[in-house]
């Protein structure tokens, strides 16, 4: 397969799709081009238009998805990885290897782990849901204990590089933790000045204030993904 054909990402709502948030921020960052195919999303249900649209684009019937001519790849680290292998030159991660294997361990611990953090305060980025992040953190012990492990992890990483993101420069690991940058920002949830600074870095990121924008041109609201509140 030949580099040079165009690169295809499927994505869904970018006020919601932390899913989706990862590769676009990873490629656009990277300066990758790329086409985008933005599906709305609607409901999650068998018979919805977005998941009868997804599995048009991915085997998984979810998004994202990357093409690549006639490849399909999907779940955002085999994305990750692809993008890697493809474009070695731009450093998705760490030059050093044991900095690498590192990198890969935390980005596999977001893919599998955090679950309360990701089911109580699903990214919304365009709410101020300060007042819900306030009775999370009083009402859900494990949401707490994730972001305990998240503010360790990233002080830790940030003191090991000299910042100033996660492993010095851009890499796959600040993009595959976007999504919890949002999730704090949006909730309110307590963390130190060091994370904050970190955040705001992130935030001013060119792939991330392009994200934002568009996030808050959608104008969506689907219940499934706010069940915190009746209406935008």
């Amino acid at each position: 397969m030949q580099r040079m054909e165009q690169l295809k990402l499927i994505i869904g709502n970018k006020n919601y799709s932390s899913w989706s948030l990862r590769p676009w921020v990873m490629l656009t960052q990277a300066g990758i081009a790329f086409e985008e195919v933005n599906l709305r999303f609607d409901s999650f249900a068998a018979d919805s238009q977005f998941k009868q649209d997804a599995l048009k684009f991915s085997p998984a019937g979810k998004v994202p998805a990357l093409h690549h001519g006639s490849l399909v790849v999907w779940d955002t680290l085999a994305i990750a990885e692809y993008a890697a292998e493809l474009f070695p030159e731009k450093s998705l991660w760490p030059q050093d290897r044991a900095a690498r294997a590192t990198a890969r361990s935390v980005c596999a611990e977001m893919h599998s782990g955090f679950g309360a953090l990701r089911s109580n305060c699903p990214m919304n980025i365009e709410a101020n849901l300060t007042h819900i992040g306030k009775i999370v953190m009083r009402d859900k012990p494990g949401v707490a204990a994730d972001l305990q492990r998240i503010e360790a992890m990233w002080t830790g990483l940030l003191n090991a590089h000299a910042g100033p993101l996660l492993f010095g420069q851009f890499s796959i690991a600040d993009a595959y933790f976007a999504p919890v940058c949002w999730r704090i920002r949006s909730y309110g949830l307590p963390v130190s000045a060091a994370v904050q600074a970190y955040m705001q870095r992130m935030f001013a990121l060119p792939a991330m204030q392009a994200w934002e924008a568009a996030a808050k041109a959608e104008h969506d609201f689907v219940a499934e993904d706010e069940p915190y509140r009746a209406a935008r």
